[in-house]
Formats: C-alpha cells, sequence, structure tokens
C-alpha cells in the first residue's frame, strides 16, 4: 500500500506549494508514517505533512497549476525489457516530453514526472512572486509620479 503514497521529500515539497488536501495518511518530520491524526488536519499540523496519493498529487497540479503529467510506455515485450517515461502538457502554453529518458518501471518514471511537476510549479511561484515584486515597483512608482504631478499643481 505504501508505493500508492508520495515519498515524504515530494509531500514536504507540495506542502511547501500549498497543497492542503485531506489525505488518508501523513508523514512525521523525520519521514515516518502517522495514524493517530484525522486526515483533514495533516495540512494544518506543522509536526506532520500530509502523505498524498500519486493520484491526488497529479489532480492538484492539473486543478491549481494547470499542468497534467502522464506516465507513457514506450517499449519491450516482457517485464524485463519494457521501458517507460514521461511527458508533461500545460492546458495553458506549452509541453515538456523526455523522449530520450527511460525508466525501468511505471513507478520509476511516475515519481520522476512528479518531481518535474514540483520543479515546474516552483518555477512558477517564483516567476508570480518576482512578477507581483515588479507590478507593486512599478505600482509605488507610478503612484510616487502621481503624489509629486499632484502637489506641483
Amino acid at each position: 500500500m505504501e508505493k500508492e503514497f508520495v515519498p515524504y521529500e515530494q509531500a514536504l515539497a507540495l506542502k511547501e506549494l500549498g497543497f492542503d488536501e485531506p489525505c488518508y495518511d501523513a508523514y512525521t518530520h523525520d519521514g515516518g508514517g502517522e495514524s493517530t491524526v484525522p486526515p483533514e488536519k495533516y495540512n494544518y499540523r506543522t509536526d506532520v505533512i500530509a502523505a498524498p496519493l500519486y493520484q491526488q498529487a497529479f489532480r492538484w497540479f492539473r486543478e491549481k497549476y494547470h499542468i497534467i503529467g502522464e506516465v507513457k510506455y514506450k517499449g519491450g515485450l516482457t517485464t524485463k525489457t519494457a521501458w517507460y517515461n514521461y511527458v508533461i502538457y500545460s492546458q495553458i502554453d506549452w509541453e515538456d516530453d523526455n523522449p530520450n529518458k527511460q525508466w525501468k518501471t511505471y513507478e520509476e518514471a511516475e515519481l520522476e514526472c512528479l518531481k518535474k511537476l514540483i520543479e515546474i510549479a516552483k518555477t512558477k511561484e517564483i516567476r508570480n512572486n518576482n512578477s507581483n515584486i515588479i507590478l507593486d515597483y512599478f505600482r509605488n512608482i507610478c503612484r510616487i509620479k502621481t503624489i509629486s504631478i499632484k502637489g506641483n499643481r
């Protein structure tokens, strides 16, 4: 059952990005499991980190960031020769495909896809924060110029 849950490091990154949905389980800060806290409280306590299912994390990225991660079977006739990769689509403007990267199992590709989604989301957060800082800066300049223009009249 543990393989259904996002690993601790990615769960922590999701929490930092604002993931706050109820989950069936949680991690303590040392990465261990936690089962004494009601699921709806996992994201509101500082001593535990919600452990979402992979499907919850992928859905959350789809809904919050409009990015879709998809693991694809790429080839191989048996489980020993099979390989997988992933593609990430944006509902807005771009696509990230990894034709040269491959993983031996679906689960490995799924984890790498999740890591990439987190990286993209962090980049979007930084870009949005920088945009807001720049907008605030220009708003303040415009306000200062407006005040000084009005003061000269």
